[in-house]
């Protein structure tokens, strides 16, 4: 894992580095491991004036990468995993689940596209549990476009300073910022 870690922060020096970003950030919305802010933020912090072009190339690399992982878990789902919940007797189970899922589904994928929950969880099941595709979108460029042009914004206005802090707690302030957005909402619906 540290090699490939190494690897991806060597890319940042190169010349084709929005390319490996593209790249890093369409896989990792569907199985790759580590997170394209790898990348976006020494590419921002050697090129701040690019800061908005690299947060777009990400967000729209990593929305197409969404739909790869989305297409993974309808067309997995199809061929392998309602064969077996049929066998099982448990195909009835999965409709229930694939109902609730899809109830809070925006919130789902908004939760994961903007905090360290592996968004590519998400996809595939977003895909799994066949979600309106237009929703899964829709909510996928909101979250995506939300993360990654608050991290470049922030490295572009304040520099290697907040580099520290982006590292260490945004994920917690987004997974703060959503839980308060998430209780706003019900506390509206329940007084």
């Amino acid at each position: 894992m540290r090699r490939l870690y190494d690897w991806t922060m060597a890319q940042a020096q190169g010349r084709n580095a929005l390319w490996v970003l593209a790249f890093i950030s369409f896989i990792e919305a569907s199985v790759f491991p580590i997170p394209p802010d790898v990348l976006m933020i020494p590419l921002v912090l050697a090129a701040p004036h690019r800061a908005w072009l690299i947060a777009l190339v990400a967000t729209t690399a990593s929305v197409a990468g969404g739909l790869f992982g989305y297409g993974i878990g309808f067309f997995a789902f199809e061929a392998i995993g309602q064969p077996i919940l049929e066998f099982f007797g448990k195909a009835d189970k999965m409709a229930e689940f694939n109902q609730t899922f899809n109830d809070a589904g925006f919130w789902a994928v908004l939760i994961a596209g903007v905090t360290p929950f592996p968004f590519k969880v998400i996809t595939i099941m977003s895909g799994w549990t066949a979600m309106p595709l237009a929703t899964f979108i829709t909510t996928a460029i909101v979250a995506r476009a939300l993360r990654f042009f608050v991290v470049c914004g922030l490295l572009r206005v304040f520099g290697t300073p907040i580099r520290d802090f982006i590292e260490r707690y945004l994920g917690l302030v987004f997974t703060a910022f959503i839980a308060l957005l998430v209780g706003g909402f019900f506390l509206l619906r329940y007084i």
